[in-house]
């Protein structure tokens, strides 16, 4: 099979309350649990009815302490974990875990681009077992979107890492240009400089649902907030972003009842 280096392939949730936060996204993205607890570390998947697709575990101590919120952080898919940690530090990133394996699943990096957004690095052990899933299926990632602090010199970065290219580009008024990026004519993700009122850059993943509006009152019903949305995109499907009951930023993407 073809090499997914540079595709995202698996997202996680850090969060002080695992239990609250798999009870709200099932009903709000519609997941399914299970618990697939590590040695030392509880820790859950997100399912749909093809199979995982992102994990939950708690936040740490630690990194509570510096002041690090509860997030969501996607997963790349690279030909080798270790050369392309290296590969971001020659280009100006950050290594901020180093690479380890996780026994009979794959082996990771954490990293920051030059403008200080993380996302991590993955390779599966058996690549042939996890093929890319259907983008906008219900349940599974349908867009990821990188709040740059200056997309332009964000781009680059990327793409001399994952091998993105450059798709449209939407002009987007004062807020300036909208910038897709993919791989293969496929366009996956988009990026743009964030307003200054968004404090660090940030990458920001959109979670599939069937009815948009039915969706948004799932979270603002479990305790979450709707902060900007329900909107129309391109494609005719409507977006929007929120925060979690406690405090991790999401977004939507779905339908709308006619």
């Amino acid at each position: 099979m073809a090499s997914s280096h540079g595709r995202f392939v698996w997202y996680e949730l850090m969060t002080p309350d695992m239990d609250a936060a798999a009870a709200f996204y099932g009903d709000v993205v519609g997941w399914g649990t299970q618990k697939q607890d590590m040695p030392g570390m509880p820790y859950t998947l997100f399912s749909t009815d093809t199979g995982p697709v992102a994990g939950l575990m708690t936040l740490p101590q630690d990194l509570r302490e510096q002041g690090v919120p509860p997030n969501w952080t996607g997963y790349v898919h690279v030909d080798d974990v270790d050369a392309t940690a290296e590969r971001a530090k020659t280009l100006g990133g950050a290594l901020m875990f180093a690479p380890r394996d996780i026994p009979g699943v794959g082996r990771f990096a954490v990293i920051a681009d030059p403008q200080g957004a993380v996302i991590s690095l993955f390779k599966w052990e058996d690549e042939s077992a996890h093929p890319l899933p259907d983008q906008m299926a219900k349940g599974n990632v349908g867009w990821h979107e990188l709040l740059a602090r200056e997309w332009e010199t964000a781009l680059p970065f990327y793409a001399e890492l994952f091998g993105w290219q450059k798709d449209q580009a939407v002009d987007m008024g004062s807020m300036g240009t909208y910038q897709l990026f993919g791989q293969g004519g496929n366009a996956f993700g988009g990026m743009f400089t964030k307003p200054d009122a968004v404090p660090m850059p940030f990458w920001l993943y959109y979670f599939v649902v069937g009815d948009i509006d039915e969706a948004g009152a799932r979270v603002k019903a479990r305790g979450g907030q709707v902060i900007n949305g329900p909107m129309p995109v391109p494609g005719g499907a409507f977006i929007l972003q929120a925060l979690d009951p406690q405090g991790a930023m999401f977004a939507l993407v779905g339908g709308r009842a006619a």
